[in-house]
């Protein structure tokens, strides 16, 4: 049986069809909410009032009809004034063009089974019984890791190969896991040597239990307790009753009990929660500029941006080069009690990177990416295409704010003239261009919004109410400077504006307590607009984000020694916003199935 393969030309109709949408709506997504009030946002774009929006969002009417047109608009948008006029109109083409409208996606369960009728396997199950206990994991890295896993051991298995290269492997959840799980030597590679400290703190503990685990296991004789009432459900940190914990295995509804390993479980887990937390290190945002900057990380991913070399200091990238060249020398001696575990890595790796310099151990490999932040999700697409030692590629990206776009007049943050979008020749050759603020917005998370997650609105009301300030006593249009998290410290409106002055080295003197607290009474009534309009952001988010990724679909479909290639859903929205893998196969690879 083929690789059900969507057909380049039906991919190309989508993205015509998303385009469209987008060059009408995509006005709003590209306001920026500091601009608010000082540009009547509101009055530019709508001819309908933040009531109707806010009441036509959470109704529980269902959009997904087809959209009827008044007479002279399209997509809801009067052709004249170019103003939404019909919010239920919009709402409709929103959900129509999302990557689950357009009927793009594969389903997970479709490629796993092209996968296994591509190298011979009919079960669908996996022999291999070494277990990785879900509690050295938050709940939703822990999804992340298990649900993407069992793609990379099937590509894997499908191309022949036993190695991985993860790009962006950050703490290495997923290194640690496909070694452990699937037998799988990977490769992990990251561009901060923080994160690459915390992955080989982590491995060493992982290995400890690990081997102890092992032991017990062949011990015990792995007896599995059958569960009652649900052998299709995973059973996670079940405590017995004599304070054992449970680990999942690989069947499904059954579990493994571990008395004798519980207090080394306990030791590591403290262990590694401590050196997570010790590395932690959040990305202090551009208040000013960025509108993400404003939202709670329920309703965002979370950003690592890369160093580029260039931006190293000498020390550092002697540092790197010391400890790649310490690791190298260790296998050479021939260490061959690790080859159960990762090797991590801290390099800045592009599509031009010559892995066999980093990796001399390097064989034909799956290249990987859980999350890769803004450039490095293409570079990592570009990479597979240009190196004939990666077999497959399977991509989740992030931070889409981060990406550069290579019809950015300002052409900001593309290293050696590549850029990381557009991606295909077809939407090069329409000069295709998204947009920063539009960007950011395609970072919002609809499903955990439509949950009840909620915009932390009275910050952003601040912000923008700030902006009024800065223009009318302060002659300040657009500070450079960060406003940052002020919000978070200030017990008022008088109190942030004041705060934010300081930061911004202006004089808080020229107005007083009094003369502040008028801008919030006189806005504050205004602020229902702010929050129908944020919610029309977020609901255009998923169509950003489908055009994005549609176009990193394409690039893999253009490619002459690409076969097969699919952008499938692999995790749950709601714990995982970045949901969608783009996966691809070289074409030579089912030449060597027998």
């Amino acid at each position: 049986m083929a690789f059900n393969d969507l057909p380049i030309e039906t991919l190309k109709r989508k993205i015509d069809e998303a385009q469209r949408f987008l060059s009408i709506s995509l006005s709003i997504s590209n306001a920026h909410t500091v601009d608010f009030y000082t540009r009547d946002v509101w009055s530019t774009f709508m001819c309908v009032s933040p009531e109707e929006v806010l009441c036509a969002i959470s109704s529980t009417h269902d959009h997904t009809g087809a959209v009827e047109e008044k007479k002279n608009t399209t997509f809801g948008f009067c052709n004249a004034s170019k103003k939404l006029v019909d919010i239920s109109a919009l709402l409709r083409a929103a959900k129509s063009h999302c990557l689950p409208g357009l009927g793009v996606c594969m389903q997970l369960e479709e490629l796993m089974q092209n996968l296994r009728l591509i190298y011979g396997d009919t079960t669908g199950e996996s022999s291999d019984k070494v277990l990785v206990p879900d509690e050295f994991m938050n709940c939703k890295k822990a999804h992340e890791v298990q649900a993407m896993s069992e793609v990379v051991a099937s590509l894997a298995e499908c191309c022949r190969v036993k190695q991985v290269i993860d790009v962006g492997s950050g703490k290495g959840y997923l290194c640690s896991y496909l070694s452990m799980r699937f037998n799988l030597q990977v490769f992990g590679i990251d561009s901060s040597s923080t994160n690459t400290h915390g992955a080989q703190e982590r491995n060493r503990k992982l290995k400890k239990f690990s081997k102890a685990y092992r032991k017990q296991s062949r011990a015990a004789g792995n007896q599995a307790l059958d569960s009652e009432d649900g052998s299709k459900q995973h059973s996670r940190n079940c405590e017995n009753s004599d304070g054992s914990k449970n680990f999942i295995t690989k069947e499904t509804g059954s579990f493994v009990a571990q008395v004798e390993t519980s207090d080394l479980s306990k030791q590591v887990t403290s262990d590694l929660s401590a050196s997570d937390n010790a590395t932690l290190d959040p990305s202090d945002s551009d208040a000013g500029s960025s509108f993400l900057s404003m939202l709670s990380p329920n309703v965002i991913e979370d950003a690592s941006p890369r160093v580029h070399p260039s931006q190293l200091s000498l020390e550092e990238r002697e540092k790197r080069k010391r400890e790649n060249l310490e690791r190298k020398a260790r296998e050479g001696r021939g260490n061959d009690s690790d080859n159960s575990l990762f090797s991590p890595l801290t390099s800045y790796v592009t599509a031009e990177t010559e892995l066999k310099t980093l990796i001399t151990e390097l064989e034909d490999a799956v290249l990987v990416g859980l999350h890769t932040c803004g450039d490095l999700a293409p570079s990592t697409l570009r990479m597979f295409r240009a190196k004939q030692e990666l077999r497959a590629v399977c991509s989740v990206g992030c931070c889409y704010h981060l990406l550069s776009e290579e019809f950015d007049q300002d052409r900001q943050g593309c290293n050696s003239g590549v850029c990381g979008f557009p991606m295909s020749q077809y939407l090069k050759d329409q000069a295709c261009f998204c947009g920063r603020n539009a960007r950011m917005s395609a970072c919002l998370a609809l499903e955990r919004v439509s949950a009840g997650g909620g915009l932390p609105m009275e910050s952003l009301f601040y912000r923008a109410v700030l902006h009024v300030i800065l223009q009318e006593h302060y002659d300040c249009f657009k500070s450079e400077k960060r406003v940052g998290n002020v919000y978070s410290k200030a017990s008022s409106f008088v109190d942030y504006i004041r705060r934010a002055l300081r930061k911004l080295d202006l004089d808080e003197t020229k107005l007083s307590d009094a003369d502040i607290q008028s801008y919030h009474d006189r806005y504050r009534p205004r602020m229902n607009e702010m929050v129908a309009f944020n919610m029309l952001k977020v609901t255009l988010a998923p169509c950003i984000e489908g055009l994005i990724l549609l176009d990193r679909l394409c690039y893999l479909k253009e490619q002459e020694n690409v076969s097969h290639s699919a952008l499938v859903q692999l995790f749950d929205p709601l714990q995982s916003p970045r949901c969608y893998a783009v996966v691809g196969i070289k074409e030579s690879t089912e030449s060597t199935v027998v």
